[in-house]
């Protein structure tokens, strides 16, 4: 029970610090290095681990800068990015869950029933592994409330 509190309290604090350091977007997380903090979403998909993109290959899309490792990795994204995109428009998946917007790692990520979710840090992805069919529903209903 204390080591929850804990972690509800530290995330809290994140989302808190984080929160002031934002970067405007259209419900998309993006720091100065772009979404996802530049890394290629499609990599997830097809490479099956997180690549930094290049600034050679890059997008806008949703108000947010995305940049991918390669121009075959840009043109797939750019055909359907709802596919490659992560949920949540890149906030914690987790943090989602509980009703507010976190930022991610990169290298903490799982894709489940085909879609992208991205995770404060590796702890916190162990935490939404082991229940992640139950958040997922809960972060559905609350990010439909937050990008509003």
């Amino acid at each position: 029970m204390k080591s929850k509190i804990l972690f509800s309290l530290a995330l809290l604090l994140a989302v808190s610090t984080f929160a002031l350091a934002q970067k405007k977007s259209d419900n998309v997380f993006q720091t100065g290095a772009g979404a996802i903090k530049g890394y290629d979403p499609v990599a997830y998909f097809t490479d099956s681990k997180p690549l930094k993109g290049n600034t050679a290959f890059k997008t806008n899309w949703k108000g947010a800068t995305w940049y991918f490792a390669s121009a075959e990795h840009l043109a797939t994204f750019k055909a359907n990015p709802t596919k490659y995109a992560p949920q949540y428009g890149g906030y914690c998946a987790y943090g989602m869950s509980e009703d507010h917007k976190a930022p991610v790692e990169p290298e903490a990520w799982s894709i489940v029933n085909g879609k992208l979710y991205l995770n404060y840090n590796m702890d916190v992805q162990k935490e939404w592994k082991k229940k992640d069919a139950d958040l997922i529903i809960k972060a559905d209903a609350n990010w439909a409330k937050i990008k509003k």
